[in-house]
């Protein structure tokens, strides 16, 4: 039986990590355009030569000690992991109503939204350390989105993976442009992403043929990953400590739609 994987056969390839390596972390500045940006790597040093990569999109915040915590989890991984940023260097939502702002100019300008993030994937393809043939790329909230405009946009991507990420594109016939899986986890009672939402997703990817796969967590609601959203899912977003462990081991997995086990 064929199994399909992400992340469960790279780490076949990287190896056990060694208990005295060292994570290595570094603030990366790059621009676009005329427009500072200021990115967060991470990878261990156990592992020698190039390794698979990926980028890591944050939520509506920015680029926050949240964000940075998932790519420093995948670098444990064996990961040379990128997390970009899509706001600038030094923009960072102080409140809900500041990030809705900040993320409603990409929201509202896709192809913004979709340059603004292939910057930062050029720079982790010119990284030294990183395989260029096995790069994918994960996103949380509105990271989940940027991902999915990534793949739509034809970006060299082996697969994208979307945490309680928005669905739904001005241009859904784009999705003839996505090269590598899609995966995406999904609170089954996000408010924010609405259930003709999740249709009209799903009939896009089936009609551009997209190898995909999206899984639903009961009780979930938007941010499930995220302990900092709270606790009560009357609000409409709320950790979910089940959502948030099941859903990080549905992307490591077998059986899942993405995977580099075709390039090893």
């Amino acid at each position: 039986m064929k199994y399909f994987l992400l992340f469960w056969v790279i780490l076949i390839s990287v190896g056990t990590v060694n208990a005295q390596a060292a994570l290595r972390t570094e603030v990366v500045e790059y621009k676009h355009g005329d427009v500072v940006l200021e990115g967060y790597l991470a990878y261990d040093d156990a592992v020698k030569g190039k390794r698979p990569s990926i980028i890591v999109v944050h939520e509506w915040w920015g680029l926050n000690p949240y964000a940075r915590m998932r790519t420093g989890q995948l670098a444990k991984l064996g990961y040379i992991a990128f997390a970009i940023d899509i706001y600038g260097k030094g923009v960072r939502a102080k409140d809900p109503a500041e990030a809705g702002t900040l993320s409603g100019i990409y929201r509202g300008n896709r192809p913004l939204m979709r340059s603004r993030a292939n910057a930062g994937l050029e720079v982790l393809r010119n990284h030294p350390l990183a395989d260029v043939n096995r790069i994918a790329a994960i996103g949380y909230c509105f990271g989940g989105t940027v991902v999915l405009e990534m793949a739509r946009s034809g970006a060299e991507l082996a697969g994208v993976v979307s945490f309680h990420g928005g669905l739904s594109t001005p241009n859904p016939s784009d999705a003839k442009n996505i090269k590598g899986k899609v995966l995406v986890l999904h609170g089954a009672d996000d408010p924010a992403v609405p259930p003709d939402q999740v249709i009209a997703f799903q009939d896009e990817l089936r009609k551009a043929g997209v190898d995909w796969q999206m899984v639903s967590y009961g009780g979930a609601v938007h941010s499930f990953t995220n302990p900092d959203a709270g606790n009560d899912p009357s609000k409409g977003a709320a950790y979910n400590e089940k959502a948030d462990k099941r859903s990080w081991e549905a992307m490591k997995t077998p059986k899942r739609p993405i995977h580099f086990s075709h390039i090893q």
